[in-house]
């Protein structure tokens, strides 16, 4: 299982002395300069590529309220898949590496239905009930006023590395399109565990690994436009997908004098297309000082003379805080390395079909964009990509972004027309049966057509409810109830009644 990287993993110590910084940094560009020594002549695990899959989840009492009780949670579901996350609110459950081809999706569909309703059956147990969604609605101001984060190391080392390096509290400041805005000031990075996301990996050979990621940071926007799930925060409506500008502010380490110098965030976009993994992690070195300095006893030079892979702890640390949207993965399984892609751009939930149709889209696409004759990369500015993942985000399902060969077009036309087509190529080209390209390409085309994903269904629900009386508060929390009802039964958000 790939755990390297997983941002929960403990570390020793909450604080660091100058020593340990500096002693960090020189192990940092010790296994940056091996690694590239075994890109260029080392053995990497590519012959069965595989995919994986992190899910995001928050918990909540009886009245959809958040539940700070992941330690009683995960003591009662007692499954090593499931782990914590930085609030007491949030769990995070691992999805087993598999390969894509055949009905593999199907599997992995009854699978993961069956893990998370055993879960749910074992949360309720203890009072608690779990939801994937891209911020939890009912989540207030208030609820970080007492003890939030999780009891582990790394989140108290984070939280007080940000602020150190900060020197001030951060500023929240989200406007959305009626003129709703949450503009507040935080002591903590709290606010960042309200974004609850689904992480996609893919592993690749080295030479396919730039034109993967490329593909996937020009895909960006449209993900985002499809499966936005996130239009609530502090209980205003912002952006379709409010989690993307939430987390960047949330976690950011400049203050205003080292913004106004162009002093990169740690969620980060990029600034340009790649030509290779080495590019990503020696950007992280060069731009990105250490959040958390945790330093190892391996010799990577030494065991890399031996013919053995080794393991870069303290450059896959690194790599761990800076937040790219999709972040390159160096990883050693049963002693061989290997490369993936993870695409960090979803949010959790709706329901588990809409979690497998957004990655069959994903993976789908990708595989094609990065095999193209002439990639969409050079044929669009870095900056272009950038632009339609801000607008998409904004505004979700309704945005219009550029797209080569269409100009401006609407979200919904530019997947209807191409990137759907690109998707069932794709998925064919993995292997993929026709009955599960069809299961999930349908319901993305679902989407398309009526112009419904988990942000325009929560937003208009809440609509409803306030007209018809109910404060907004009051509404959210019975939107969220109805929210979670529906997702049990597994039927896609864009067949969800809006009737209650």
């Amino acid at each position: 299982m790939w755990l390297g990287e997983r941002v929960g993993a403990e570390v020793e110590a909450k604080s660091y002395t100058r020593e340990e910084r500096q002693r960090y940094r020189e192990k940092v560009r010790q296994n940056l300069d091996v690694f590239e020594q075994m890109l260029a002549g080392s053995q990497f695990e590519f012959d069965r590529p595989m995919t994986g899959m992190e899910i995001e989840l928050n918990l909540v009492d009886e009245d959809y309220q958040p539940r700070f009780a992941n330690a009683e949670v995960l003591a009662a579901i007692a499954d090593a898949d499931f782990q914590t996350e930085l609030a007491q609110y949030n769990i995070e459950m691992n999805v087993q590496p598999r390969p894509l081809p055949g009905d593999a999706a199907l599997e992995l569909e009854q699978d993961l239905r069956a893990s998370l309703n055993n879960a749910e059956v074992k949360a309720r147990q203890t009072g608690a009930r779990i939801v994937p969604i891209g911020i939890l609605p009912t989540i207030m101001p208030e609820h970080f006023e007492g003890e939030w984060i999780t009891a582990n190391n790394r989140y108290t080392a984070l939280n007080d590395s940000i602020f150190f390096a900060r020197g001030e509290d951060i500023y929240l400041d989200i406007e959305g399109p009626t003129g709703e805005r949450v503009a507040t000031f935080s002591d903590s990075i709290a606010p960042e565990s309200a974004c609850t996301s689904v992480q996609l990996h893919l592993q690749v050979a080295p030479q396919m690994f730039a034109a993967h990621w490329n593909a996937a940071q020009a895909l960006a926007g449209p993900q985002l436009a499809l499966a936005a799930n996130s239009p609530f925060f502090f209980g205003k409506r912002l952006h379709a997908e409010t989690r993307i500008e939430l987390f960047k502010q949330a976690t950011d380490t400049r203050p205003i004098e080292l913004k106004n110098q162009g002093v990169r965030p740690r969620v980060f976009f990029g600034e340009r297309w790649i030509t290779s993994i080495f590019d990503l992690f020696e950007e992280n070195v060069r731009y990105f000082p250490a959040l958390l300095a945790e330093c190892s006893d391996e010799d990577p030079a030494a065991l890399l003379a031996e013919g053995k892979a080794p393991t870069l702890p303290e450059l896959r640390l690194h790599n761990g805080t800076v937040y790219r949207w999709n972040r390159p993965i160096y990883d050693v399984v049963g002693g061989r390395p290997h490369l993936r892609v993870e695409n960090r751009v979803l949010p959790a939930g709706p329901s588990m079909i809409d979690v497998l149709a957004n990655a069959a889209f994903y993976y789908g696409v990708v595989r094609c964009l990065a095999a193209e004759d002439r990639p969409i990369w050079t044929k669009m500015s870095f900056s272009a990509a950038e632009e339609n993942f801000r607008r998409c985000a904004r505004d979700g399902i309704d945005a219009r972004l550029y797209w080569p060969g269409f100009g401006e077009v609407g979200a919904d036309e530019l997947v209807l027309r191409h990137l759907l087509p690109l998707a069932h190529q794709g998925l064919t080209e993995w292997g993929v049966s026709e009955k599960v390209r069809d299961r999930y390409l349908s319901v993305i085309e679902g989407r398309c057509t009526t112009g419904v994903n988990g942000a325009a269904w929560q937003t208009a629900r809440v609509e409803q409810l306030e007209a018809a009386g109910e404060d907004r508060r009051r509404a959210l929390s019975r939107m969220l109830g109805e929210y979670a009802e529906r997702m049990h039964s597994n039927e896609p958000v864009h067949t969800w009644p809006l009737d209650g």
